[in-house]
């Protein structure tokens, strides 16, 4: 099942997620529905909030990232061949290394990207659709793709790191966005029309 995408605006995107206890949820089948939608929004990452789900789970696949791109000059990152995961219960235990700058963007939020620093590494505990525990360490683009998703579950989006000035600069673009003025090449759901 598709979900329509919960744009910004959406006062969820901002409420901090509930730690779900085992049995509650059909994990399994919510993992799918999350993939699914994620996929035909052509995204790397989607957390619970954005389809409108108070909850701690995100999904996170980076194979677009291992993949060349003929209009790219950048190589493509092989780390990430196989980066295909559910997060469910999610804590980032630790944040480490020298921050570094990606231009980011959500599919919360379309049309705009920024510049986002972040550190290089992190580790985080959670458990699959399976309920078993992992502590597990990422780098690079990996963690920051967790980082992301993670700051959902937080009440953070990736808007809130960018200066002030661009900032300024993009007010209006997401003023429209709450009030369903945007394109999108997917299914959105906009709180101003509820």
């Amino acid at each position: 099942m598709i979900y329509p995408i919960i744009a910004y605006g959406d006062p969820i995107l901002r409420k901090p997620t509930q730690f779900i206890e085992k049995d509650s949820v059909d994990l399994k089948k919510l993992s799918e529905d999350m993939f699914e939608t994620m996929h035909a929004a052509n995204g790397v990452g989607l957390a619970a909030p954005q389809i409108g789900m108070n909850i701690r789970v995100f999904v996170v696949d980076g194979t677009p990232f291992s993949e060349k791109d003929e209009d790219d000059d950048d190589e493509p990152d092989l780390s990430l061949t196989d980066f295909k995961k559910t997060f469910i219960n999610p804590e980032v235990l630790e944040e480490y290394g020298e921050e570094w700058a990606f231009e980011e963007g959500c599919l919360s939020i379309p049309g705009i990207r920024g510049d986002v620093y972040r550190p290089e590494s992190l580790k985080i505990r959670y458990r699959d659709t399976d309920w078993n525990e992992h502590t597990e360490e990422y780098s690079g683009m990996a963690a920051r793709i967790i980082q992301h998703e993670y700051d959902h579950l937080l009440g953070k989006l990736f808007v809130d790191y960018l200066p002030t000035l661009k900032k300024q600069f993009i007010k209006k673009k997401l003023t429209d966005i709450s009030k369903g003025n945007v394109d999108a090449d997917y299914r959105m759901r906009f709180s101003s029309r509820k």
